[in-house]
């Protein structure tokens, strides 16, 4: 069961899908919040999740960011690394107002940039007892350093002088500068010659997962707020409530995810998705089906140690 709702962010009016479990739902019950990756629409993969997790009795609950997708929020496009953690706070406190939620058993999910930006969430809102993430990414990692981690320094750097550019452009009146985060056809993303690049774009361009309200750009005013979060500094902090992070072992990224759960403390479990990519983890079944199992047992077991009610 999927129910449109709205929830405000820090000013912004959030759009979401809530999911509920078939049938009688009782309750209260735990319920999961789960981020979309960085470009992504509650559509997409986190849907997807959300709603395989509602079918094993959890509810949950999914929501574009701010700035972005159904969400409210100027200038369109703009990926505001403060602003998604305080998303995420603004999902929790949504939930808990839910009758058919018990605000004790609240767990959290993110995937790609939102699996870094839950992190923090969690460090700072206590009413997050559980959190998991999948292939999981530092946004902050990505652009600086790339996604295979050896970027040269020379890319970031260029980037920030155009983001300063354009902020001085929008004080003149220019209005608000965008990049693409996409090429624009298959060749030009073959030619990157970047895997992970090129499964991007496959997922978000083409008919395999494209959707008309996914990012396709951001500002480059989001450049320089990139530039200083951390998603994973904190991360001892969540500690002694419990950490699963999930990733495939042939994603490009996966060196956030080990990095991310060396420097957390227990309890906490690094699950590997034998021959997985980064973005094999949104949508393709045999991965989502081993995640998603692996999701409903961790969050079932410590979000409910007596069983679902």
């Amino acid at each position: 069961m999927k129910m449109d709702v709205t929830f405000e962010s820090a000013g912004v009016k959030i759009a979401g899908h809530l999911y509920t479990p078939k049938g009688e739902v009782g309750g209260p019950r735990p319920a999961i919040v789960v981020g979309h990756p960085g470009t992504g629409v509650k559509e997409q993969s986190a849907g997807l999740y959300a709603k395989r997790l509602a079918e094993q009795g959890l509810i949950t609950l999914t929501f574009d960011a701010a700035y972005q997708g159904e969400s409210e929020g100027e200038p369109r496009g703009m990926e505001d690394p403060a602003h998604r953690v305080e998303d995420f706070k603004a999902a929790i406190s949504f939930l808990s107002t839910r009758n058919e939620v018990d605000p004790e058993r609240i767990g959290a999910l993110g995937s790609c940039a939102s699996g870094g930006y839950v992190i923090p969430a969690t460090v700072t809102d206590y009413r997050i007892k559980a959190v998991a993430t999948v292939s999981a990414a530092d946004i902050h990692l990505q652009f600086r350093n790339g996604s295979d981690g050896k970027q040269d320094p020379a890319v970031f750097r260029s980037m920030l002088d155009a983001a300063a550019q354009a902020r001085t452009s929008e004080a003149r009146g220019e209005g608000i500068s965008v990049f693409p985060i996409f090429p624009e056809t298959e060749d030009q993303a073959r030619a990157i010659g970047d895997l992970h690049a090129f499964e991007g774009w496959e997922y978000y361009c083409t008919d395999r997962a494209q959707h008309p309200r996914s990012a396709k750009f951001f500002t480059w005013n989001s450049i320089d707020r990139i530039a200083y979060f951390e998603a994973f500094r904190f991360i001892d902090q969540i500690s002694p409530r419990p950490l699963l992070m999930i990733a495939g072992n042939q994603a490009v990224t996966s060196w956030m995810t080990t990095e991310a759960i060396a420097n957390a403390k227990e309890p906490k479990e690094l699950f590997w998705i034998d021959g997985a990519t980064h973005v094999d983890t949104y949508d393709k079944d045999e991965y989502v089906t081993t995640a998603a199992s692996k999701l409903t047992e961790f969050f079932c077991t410590n979000l409910s140690p007596s069983g679902l009610v």
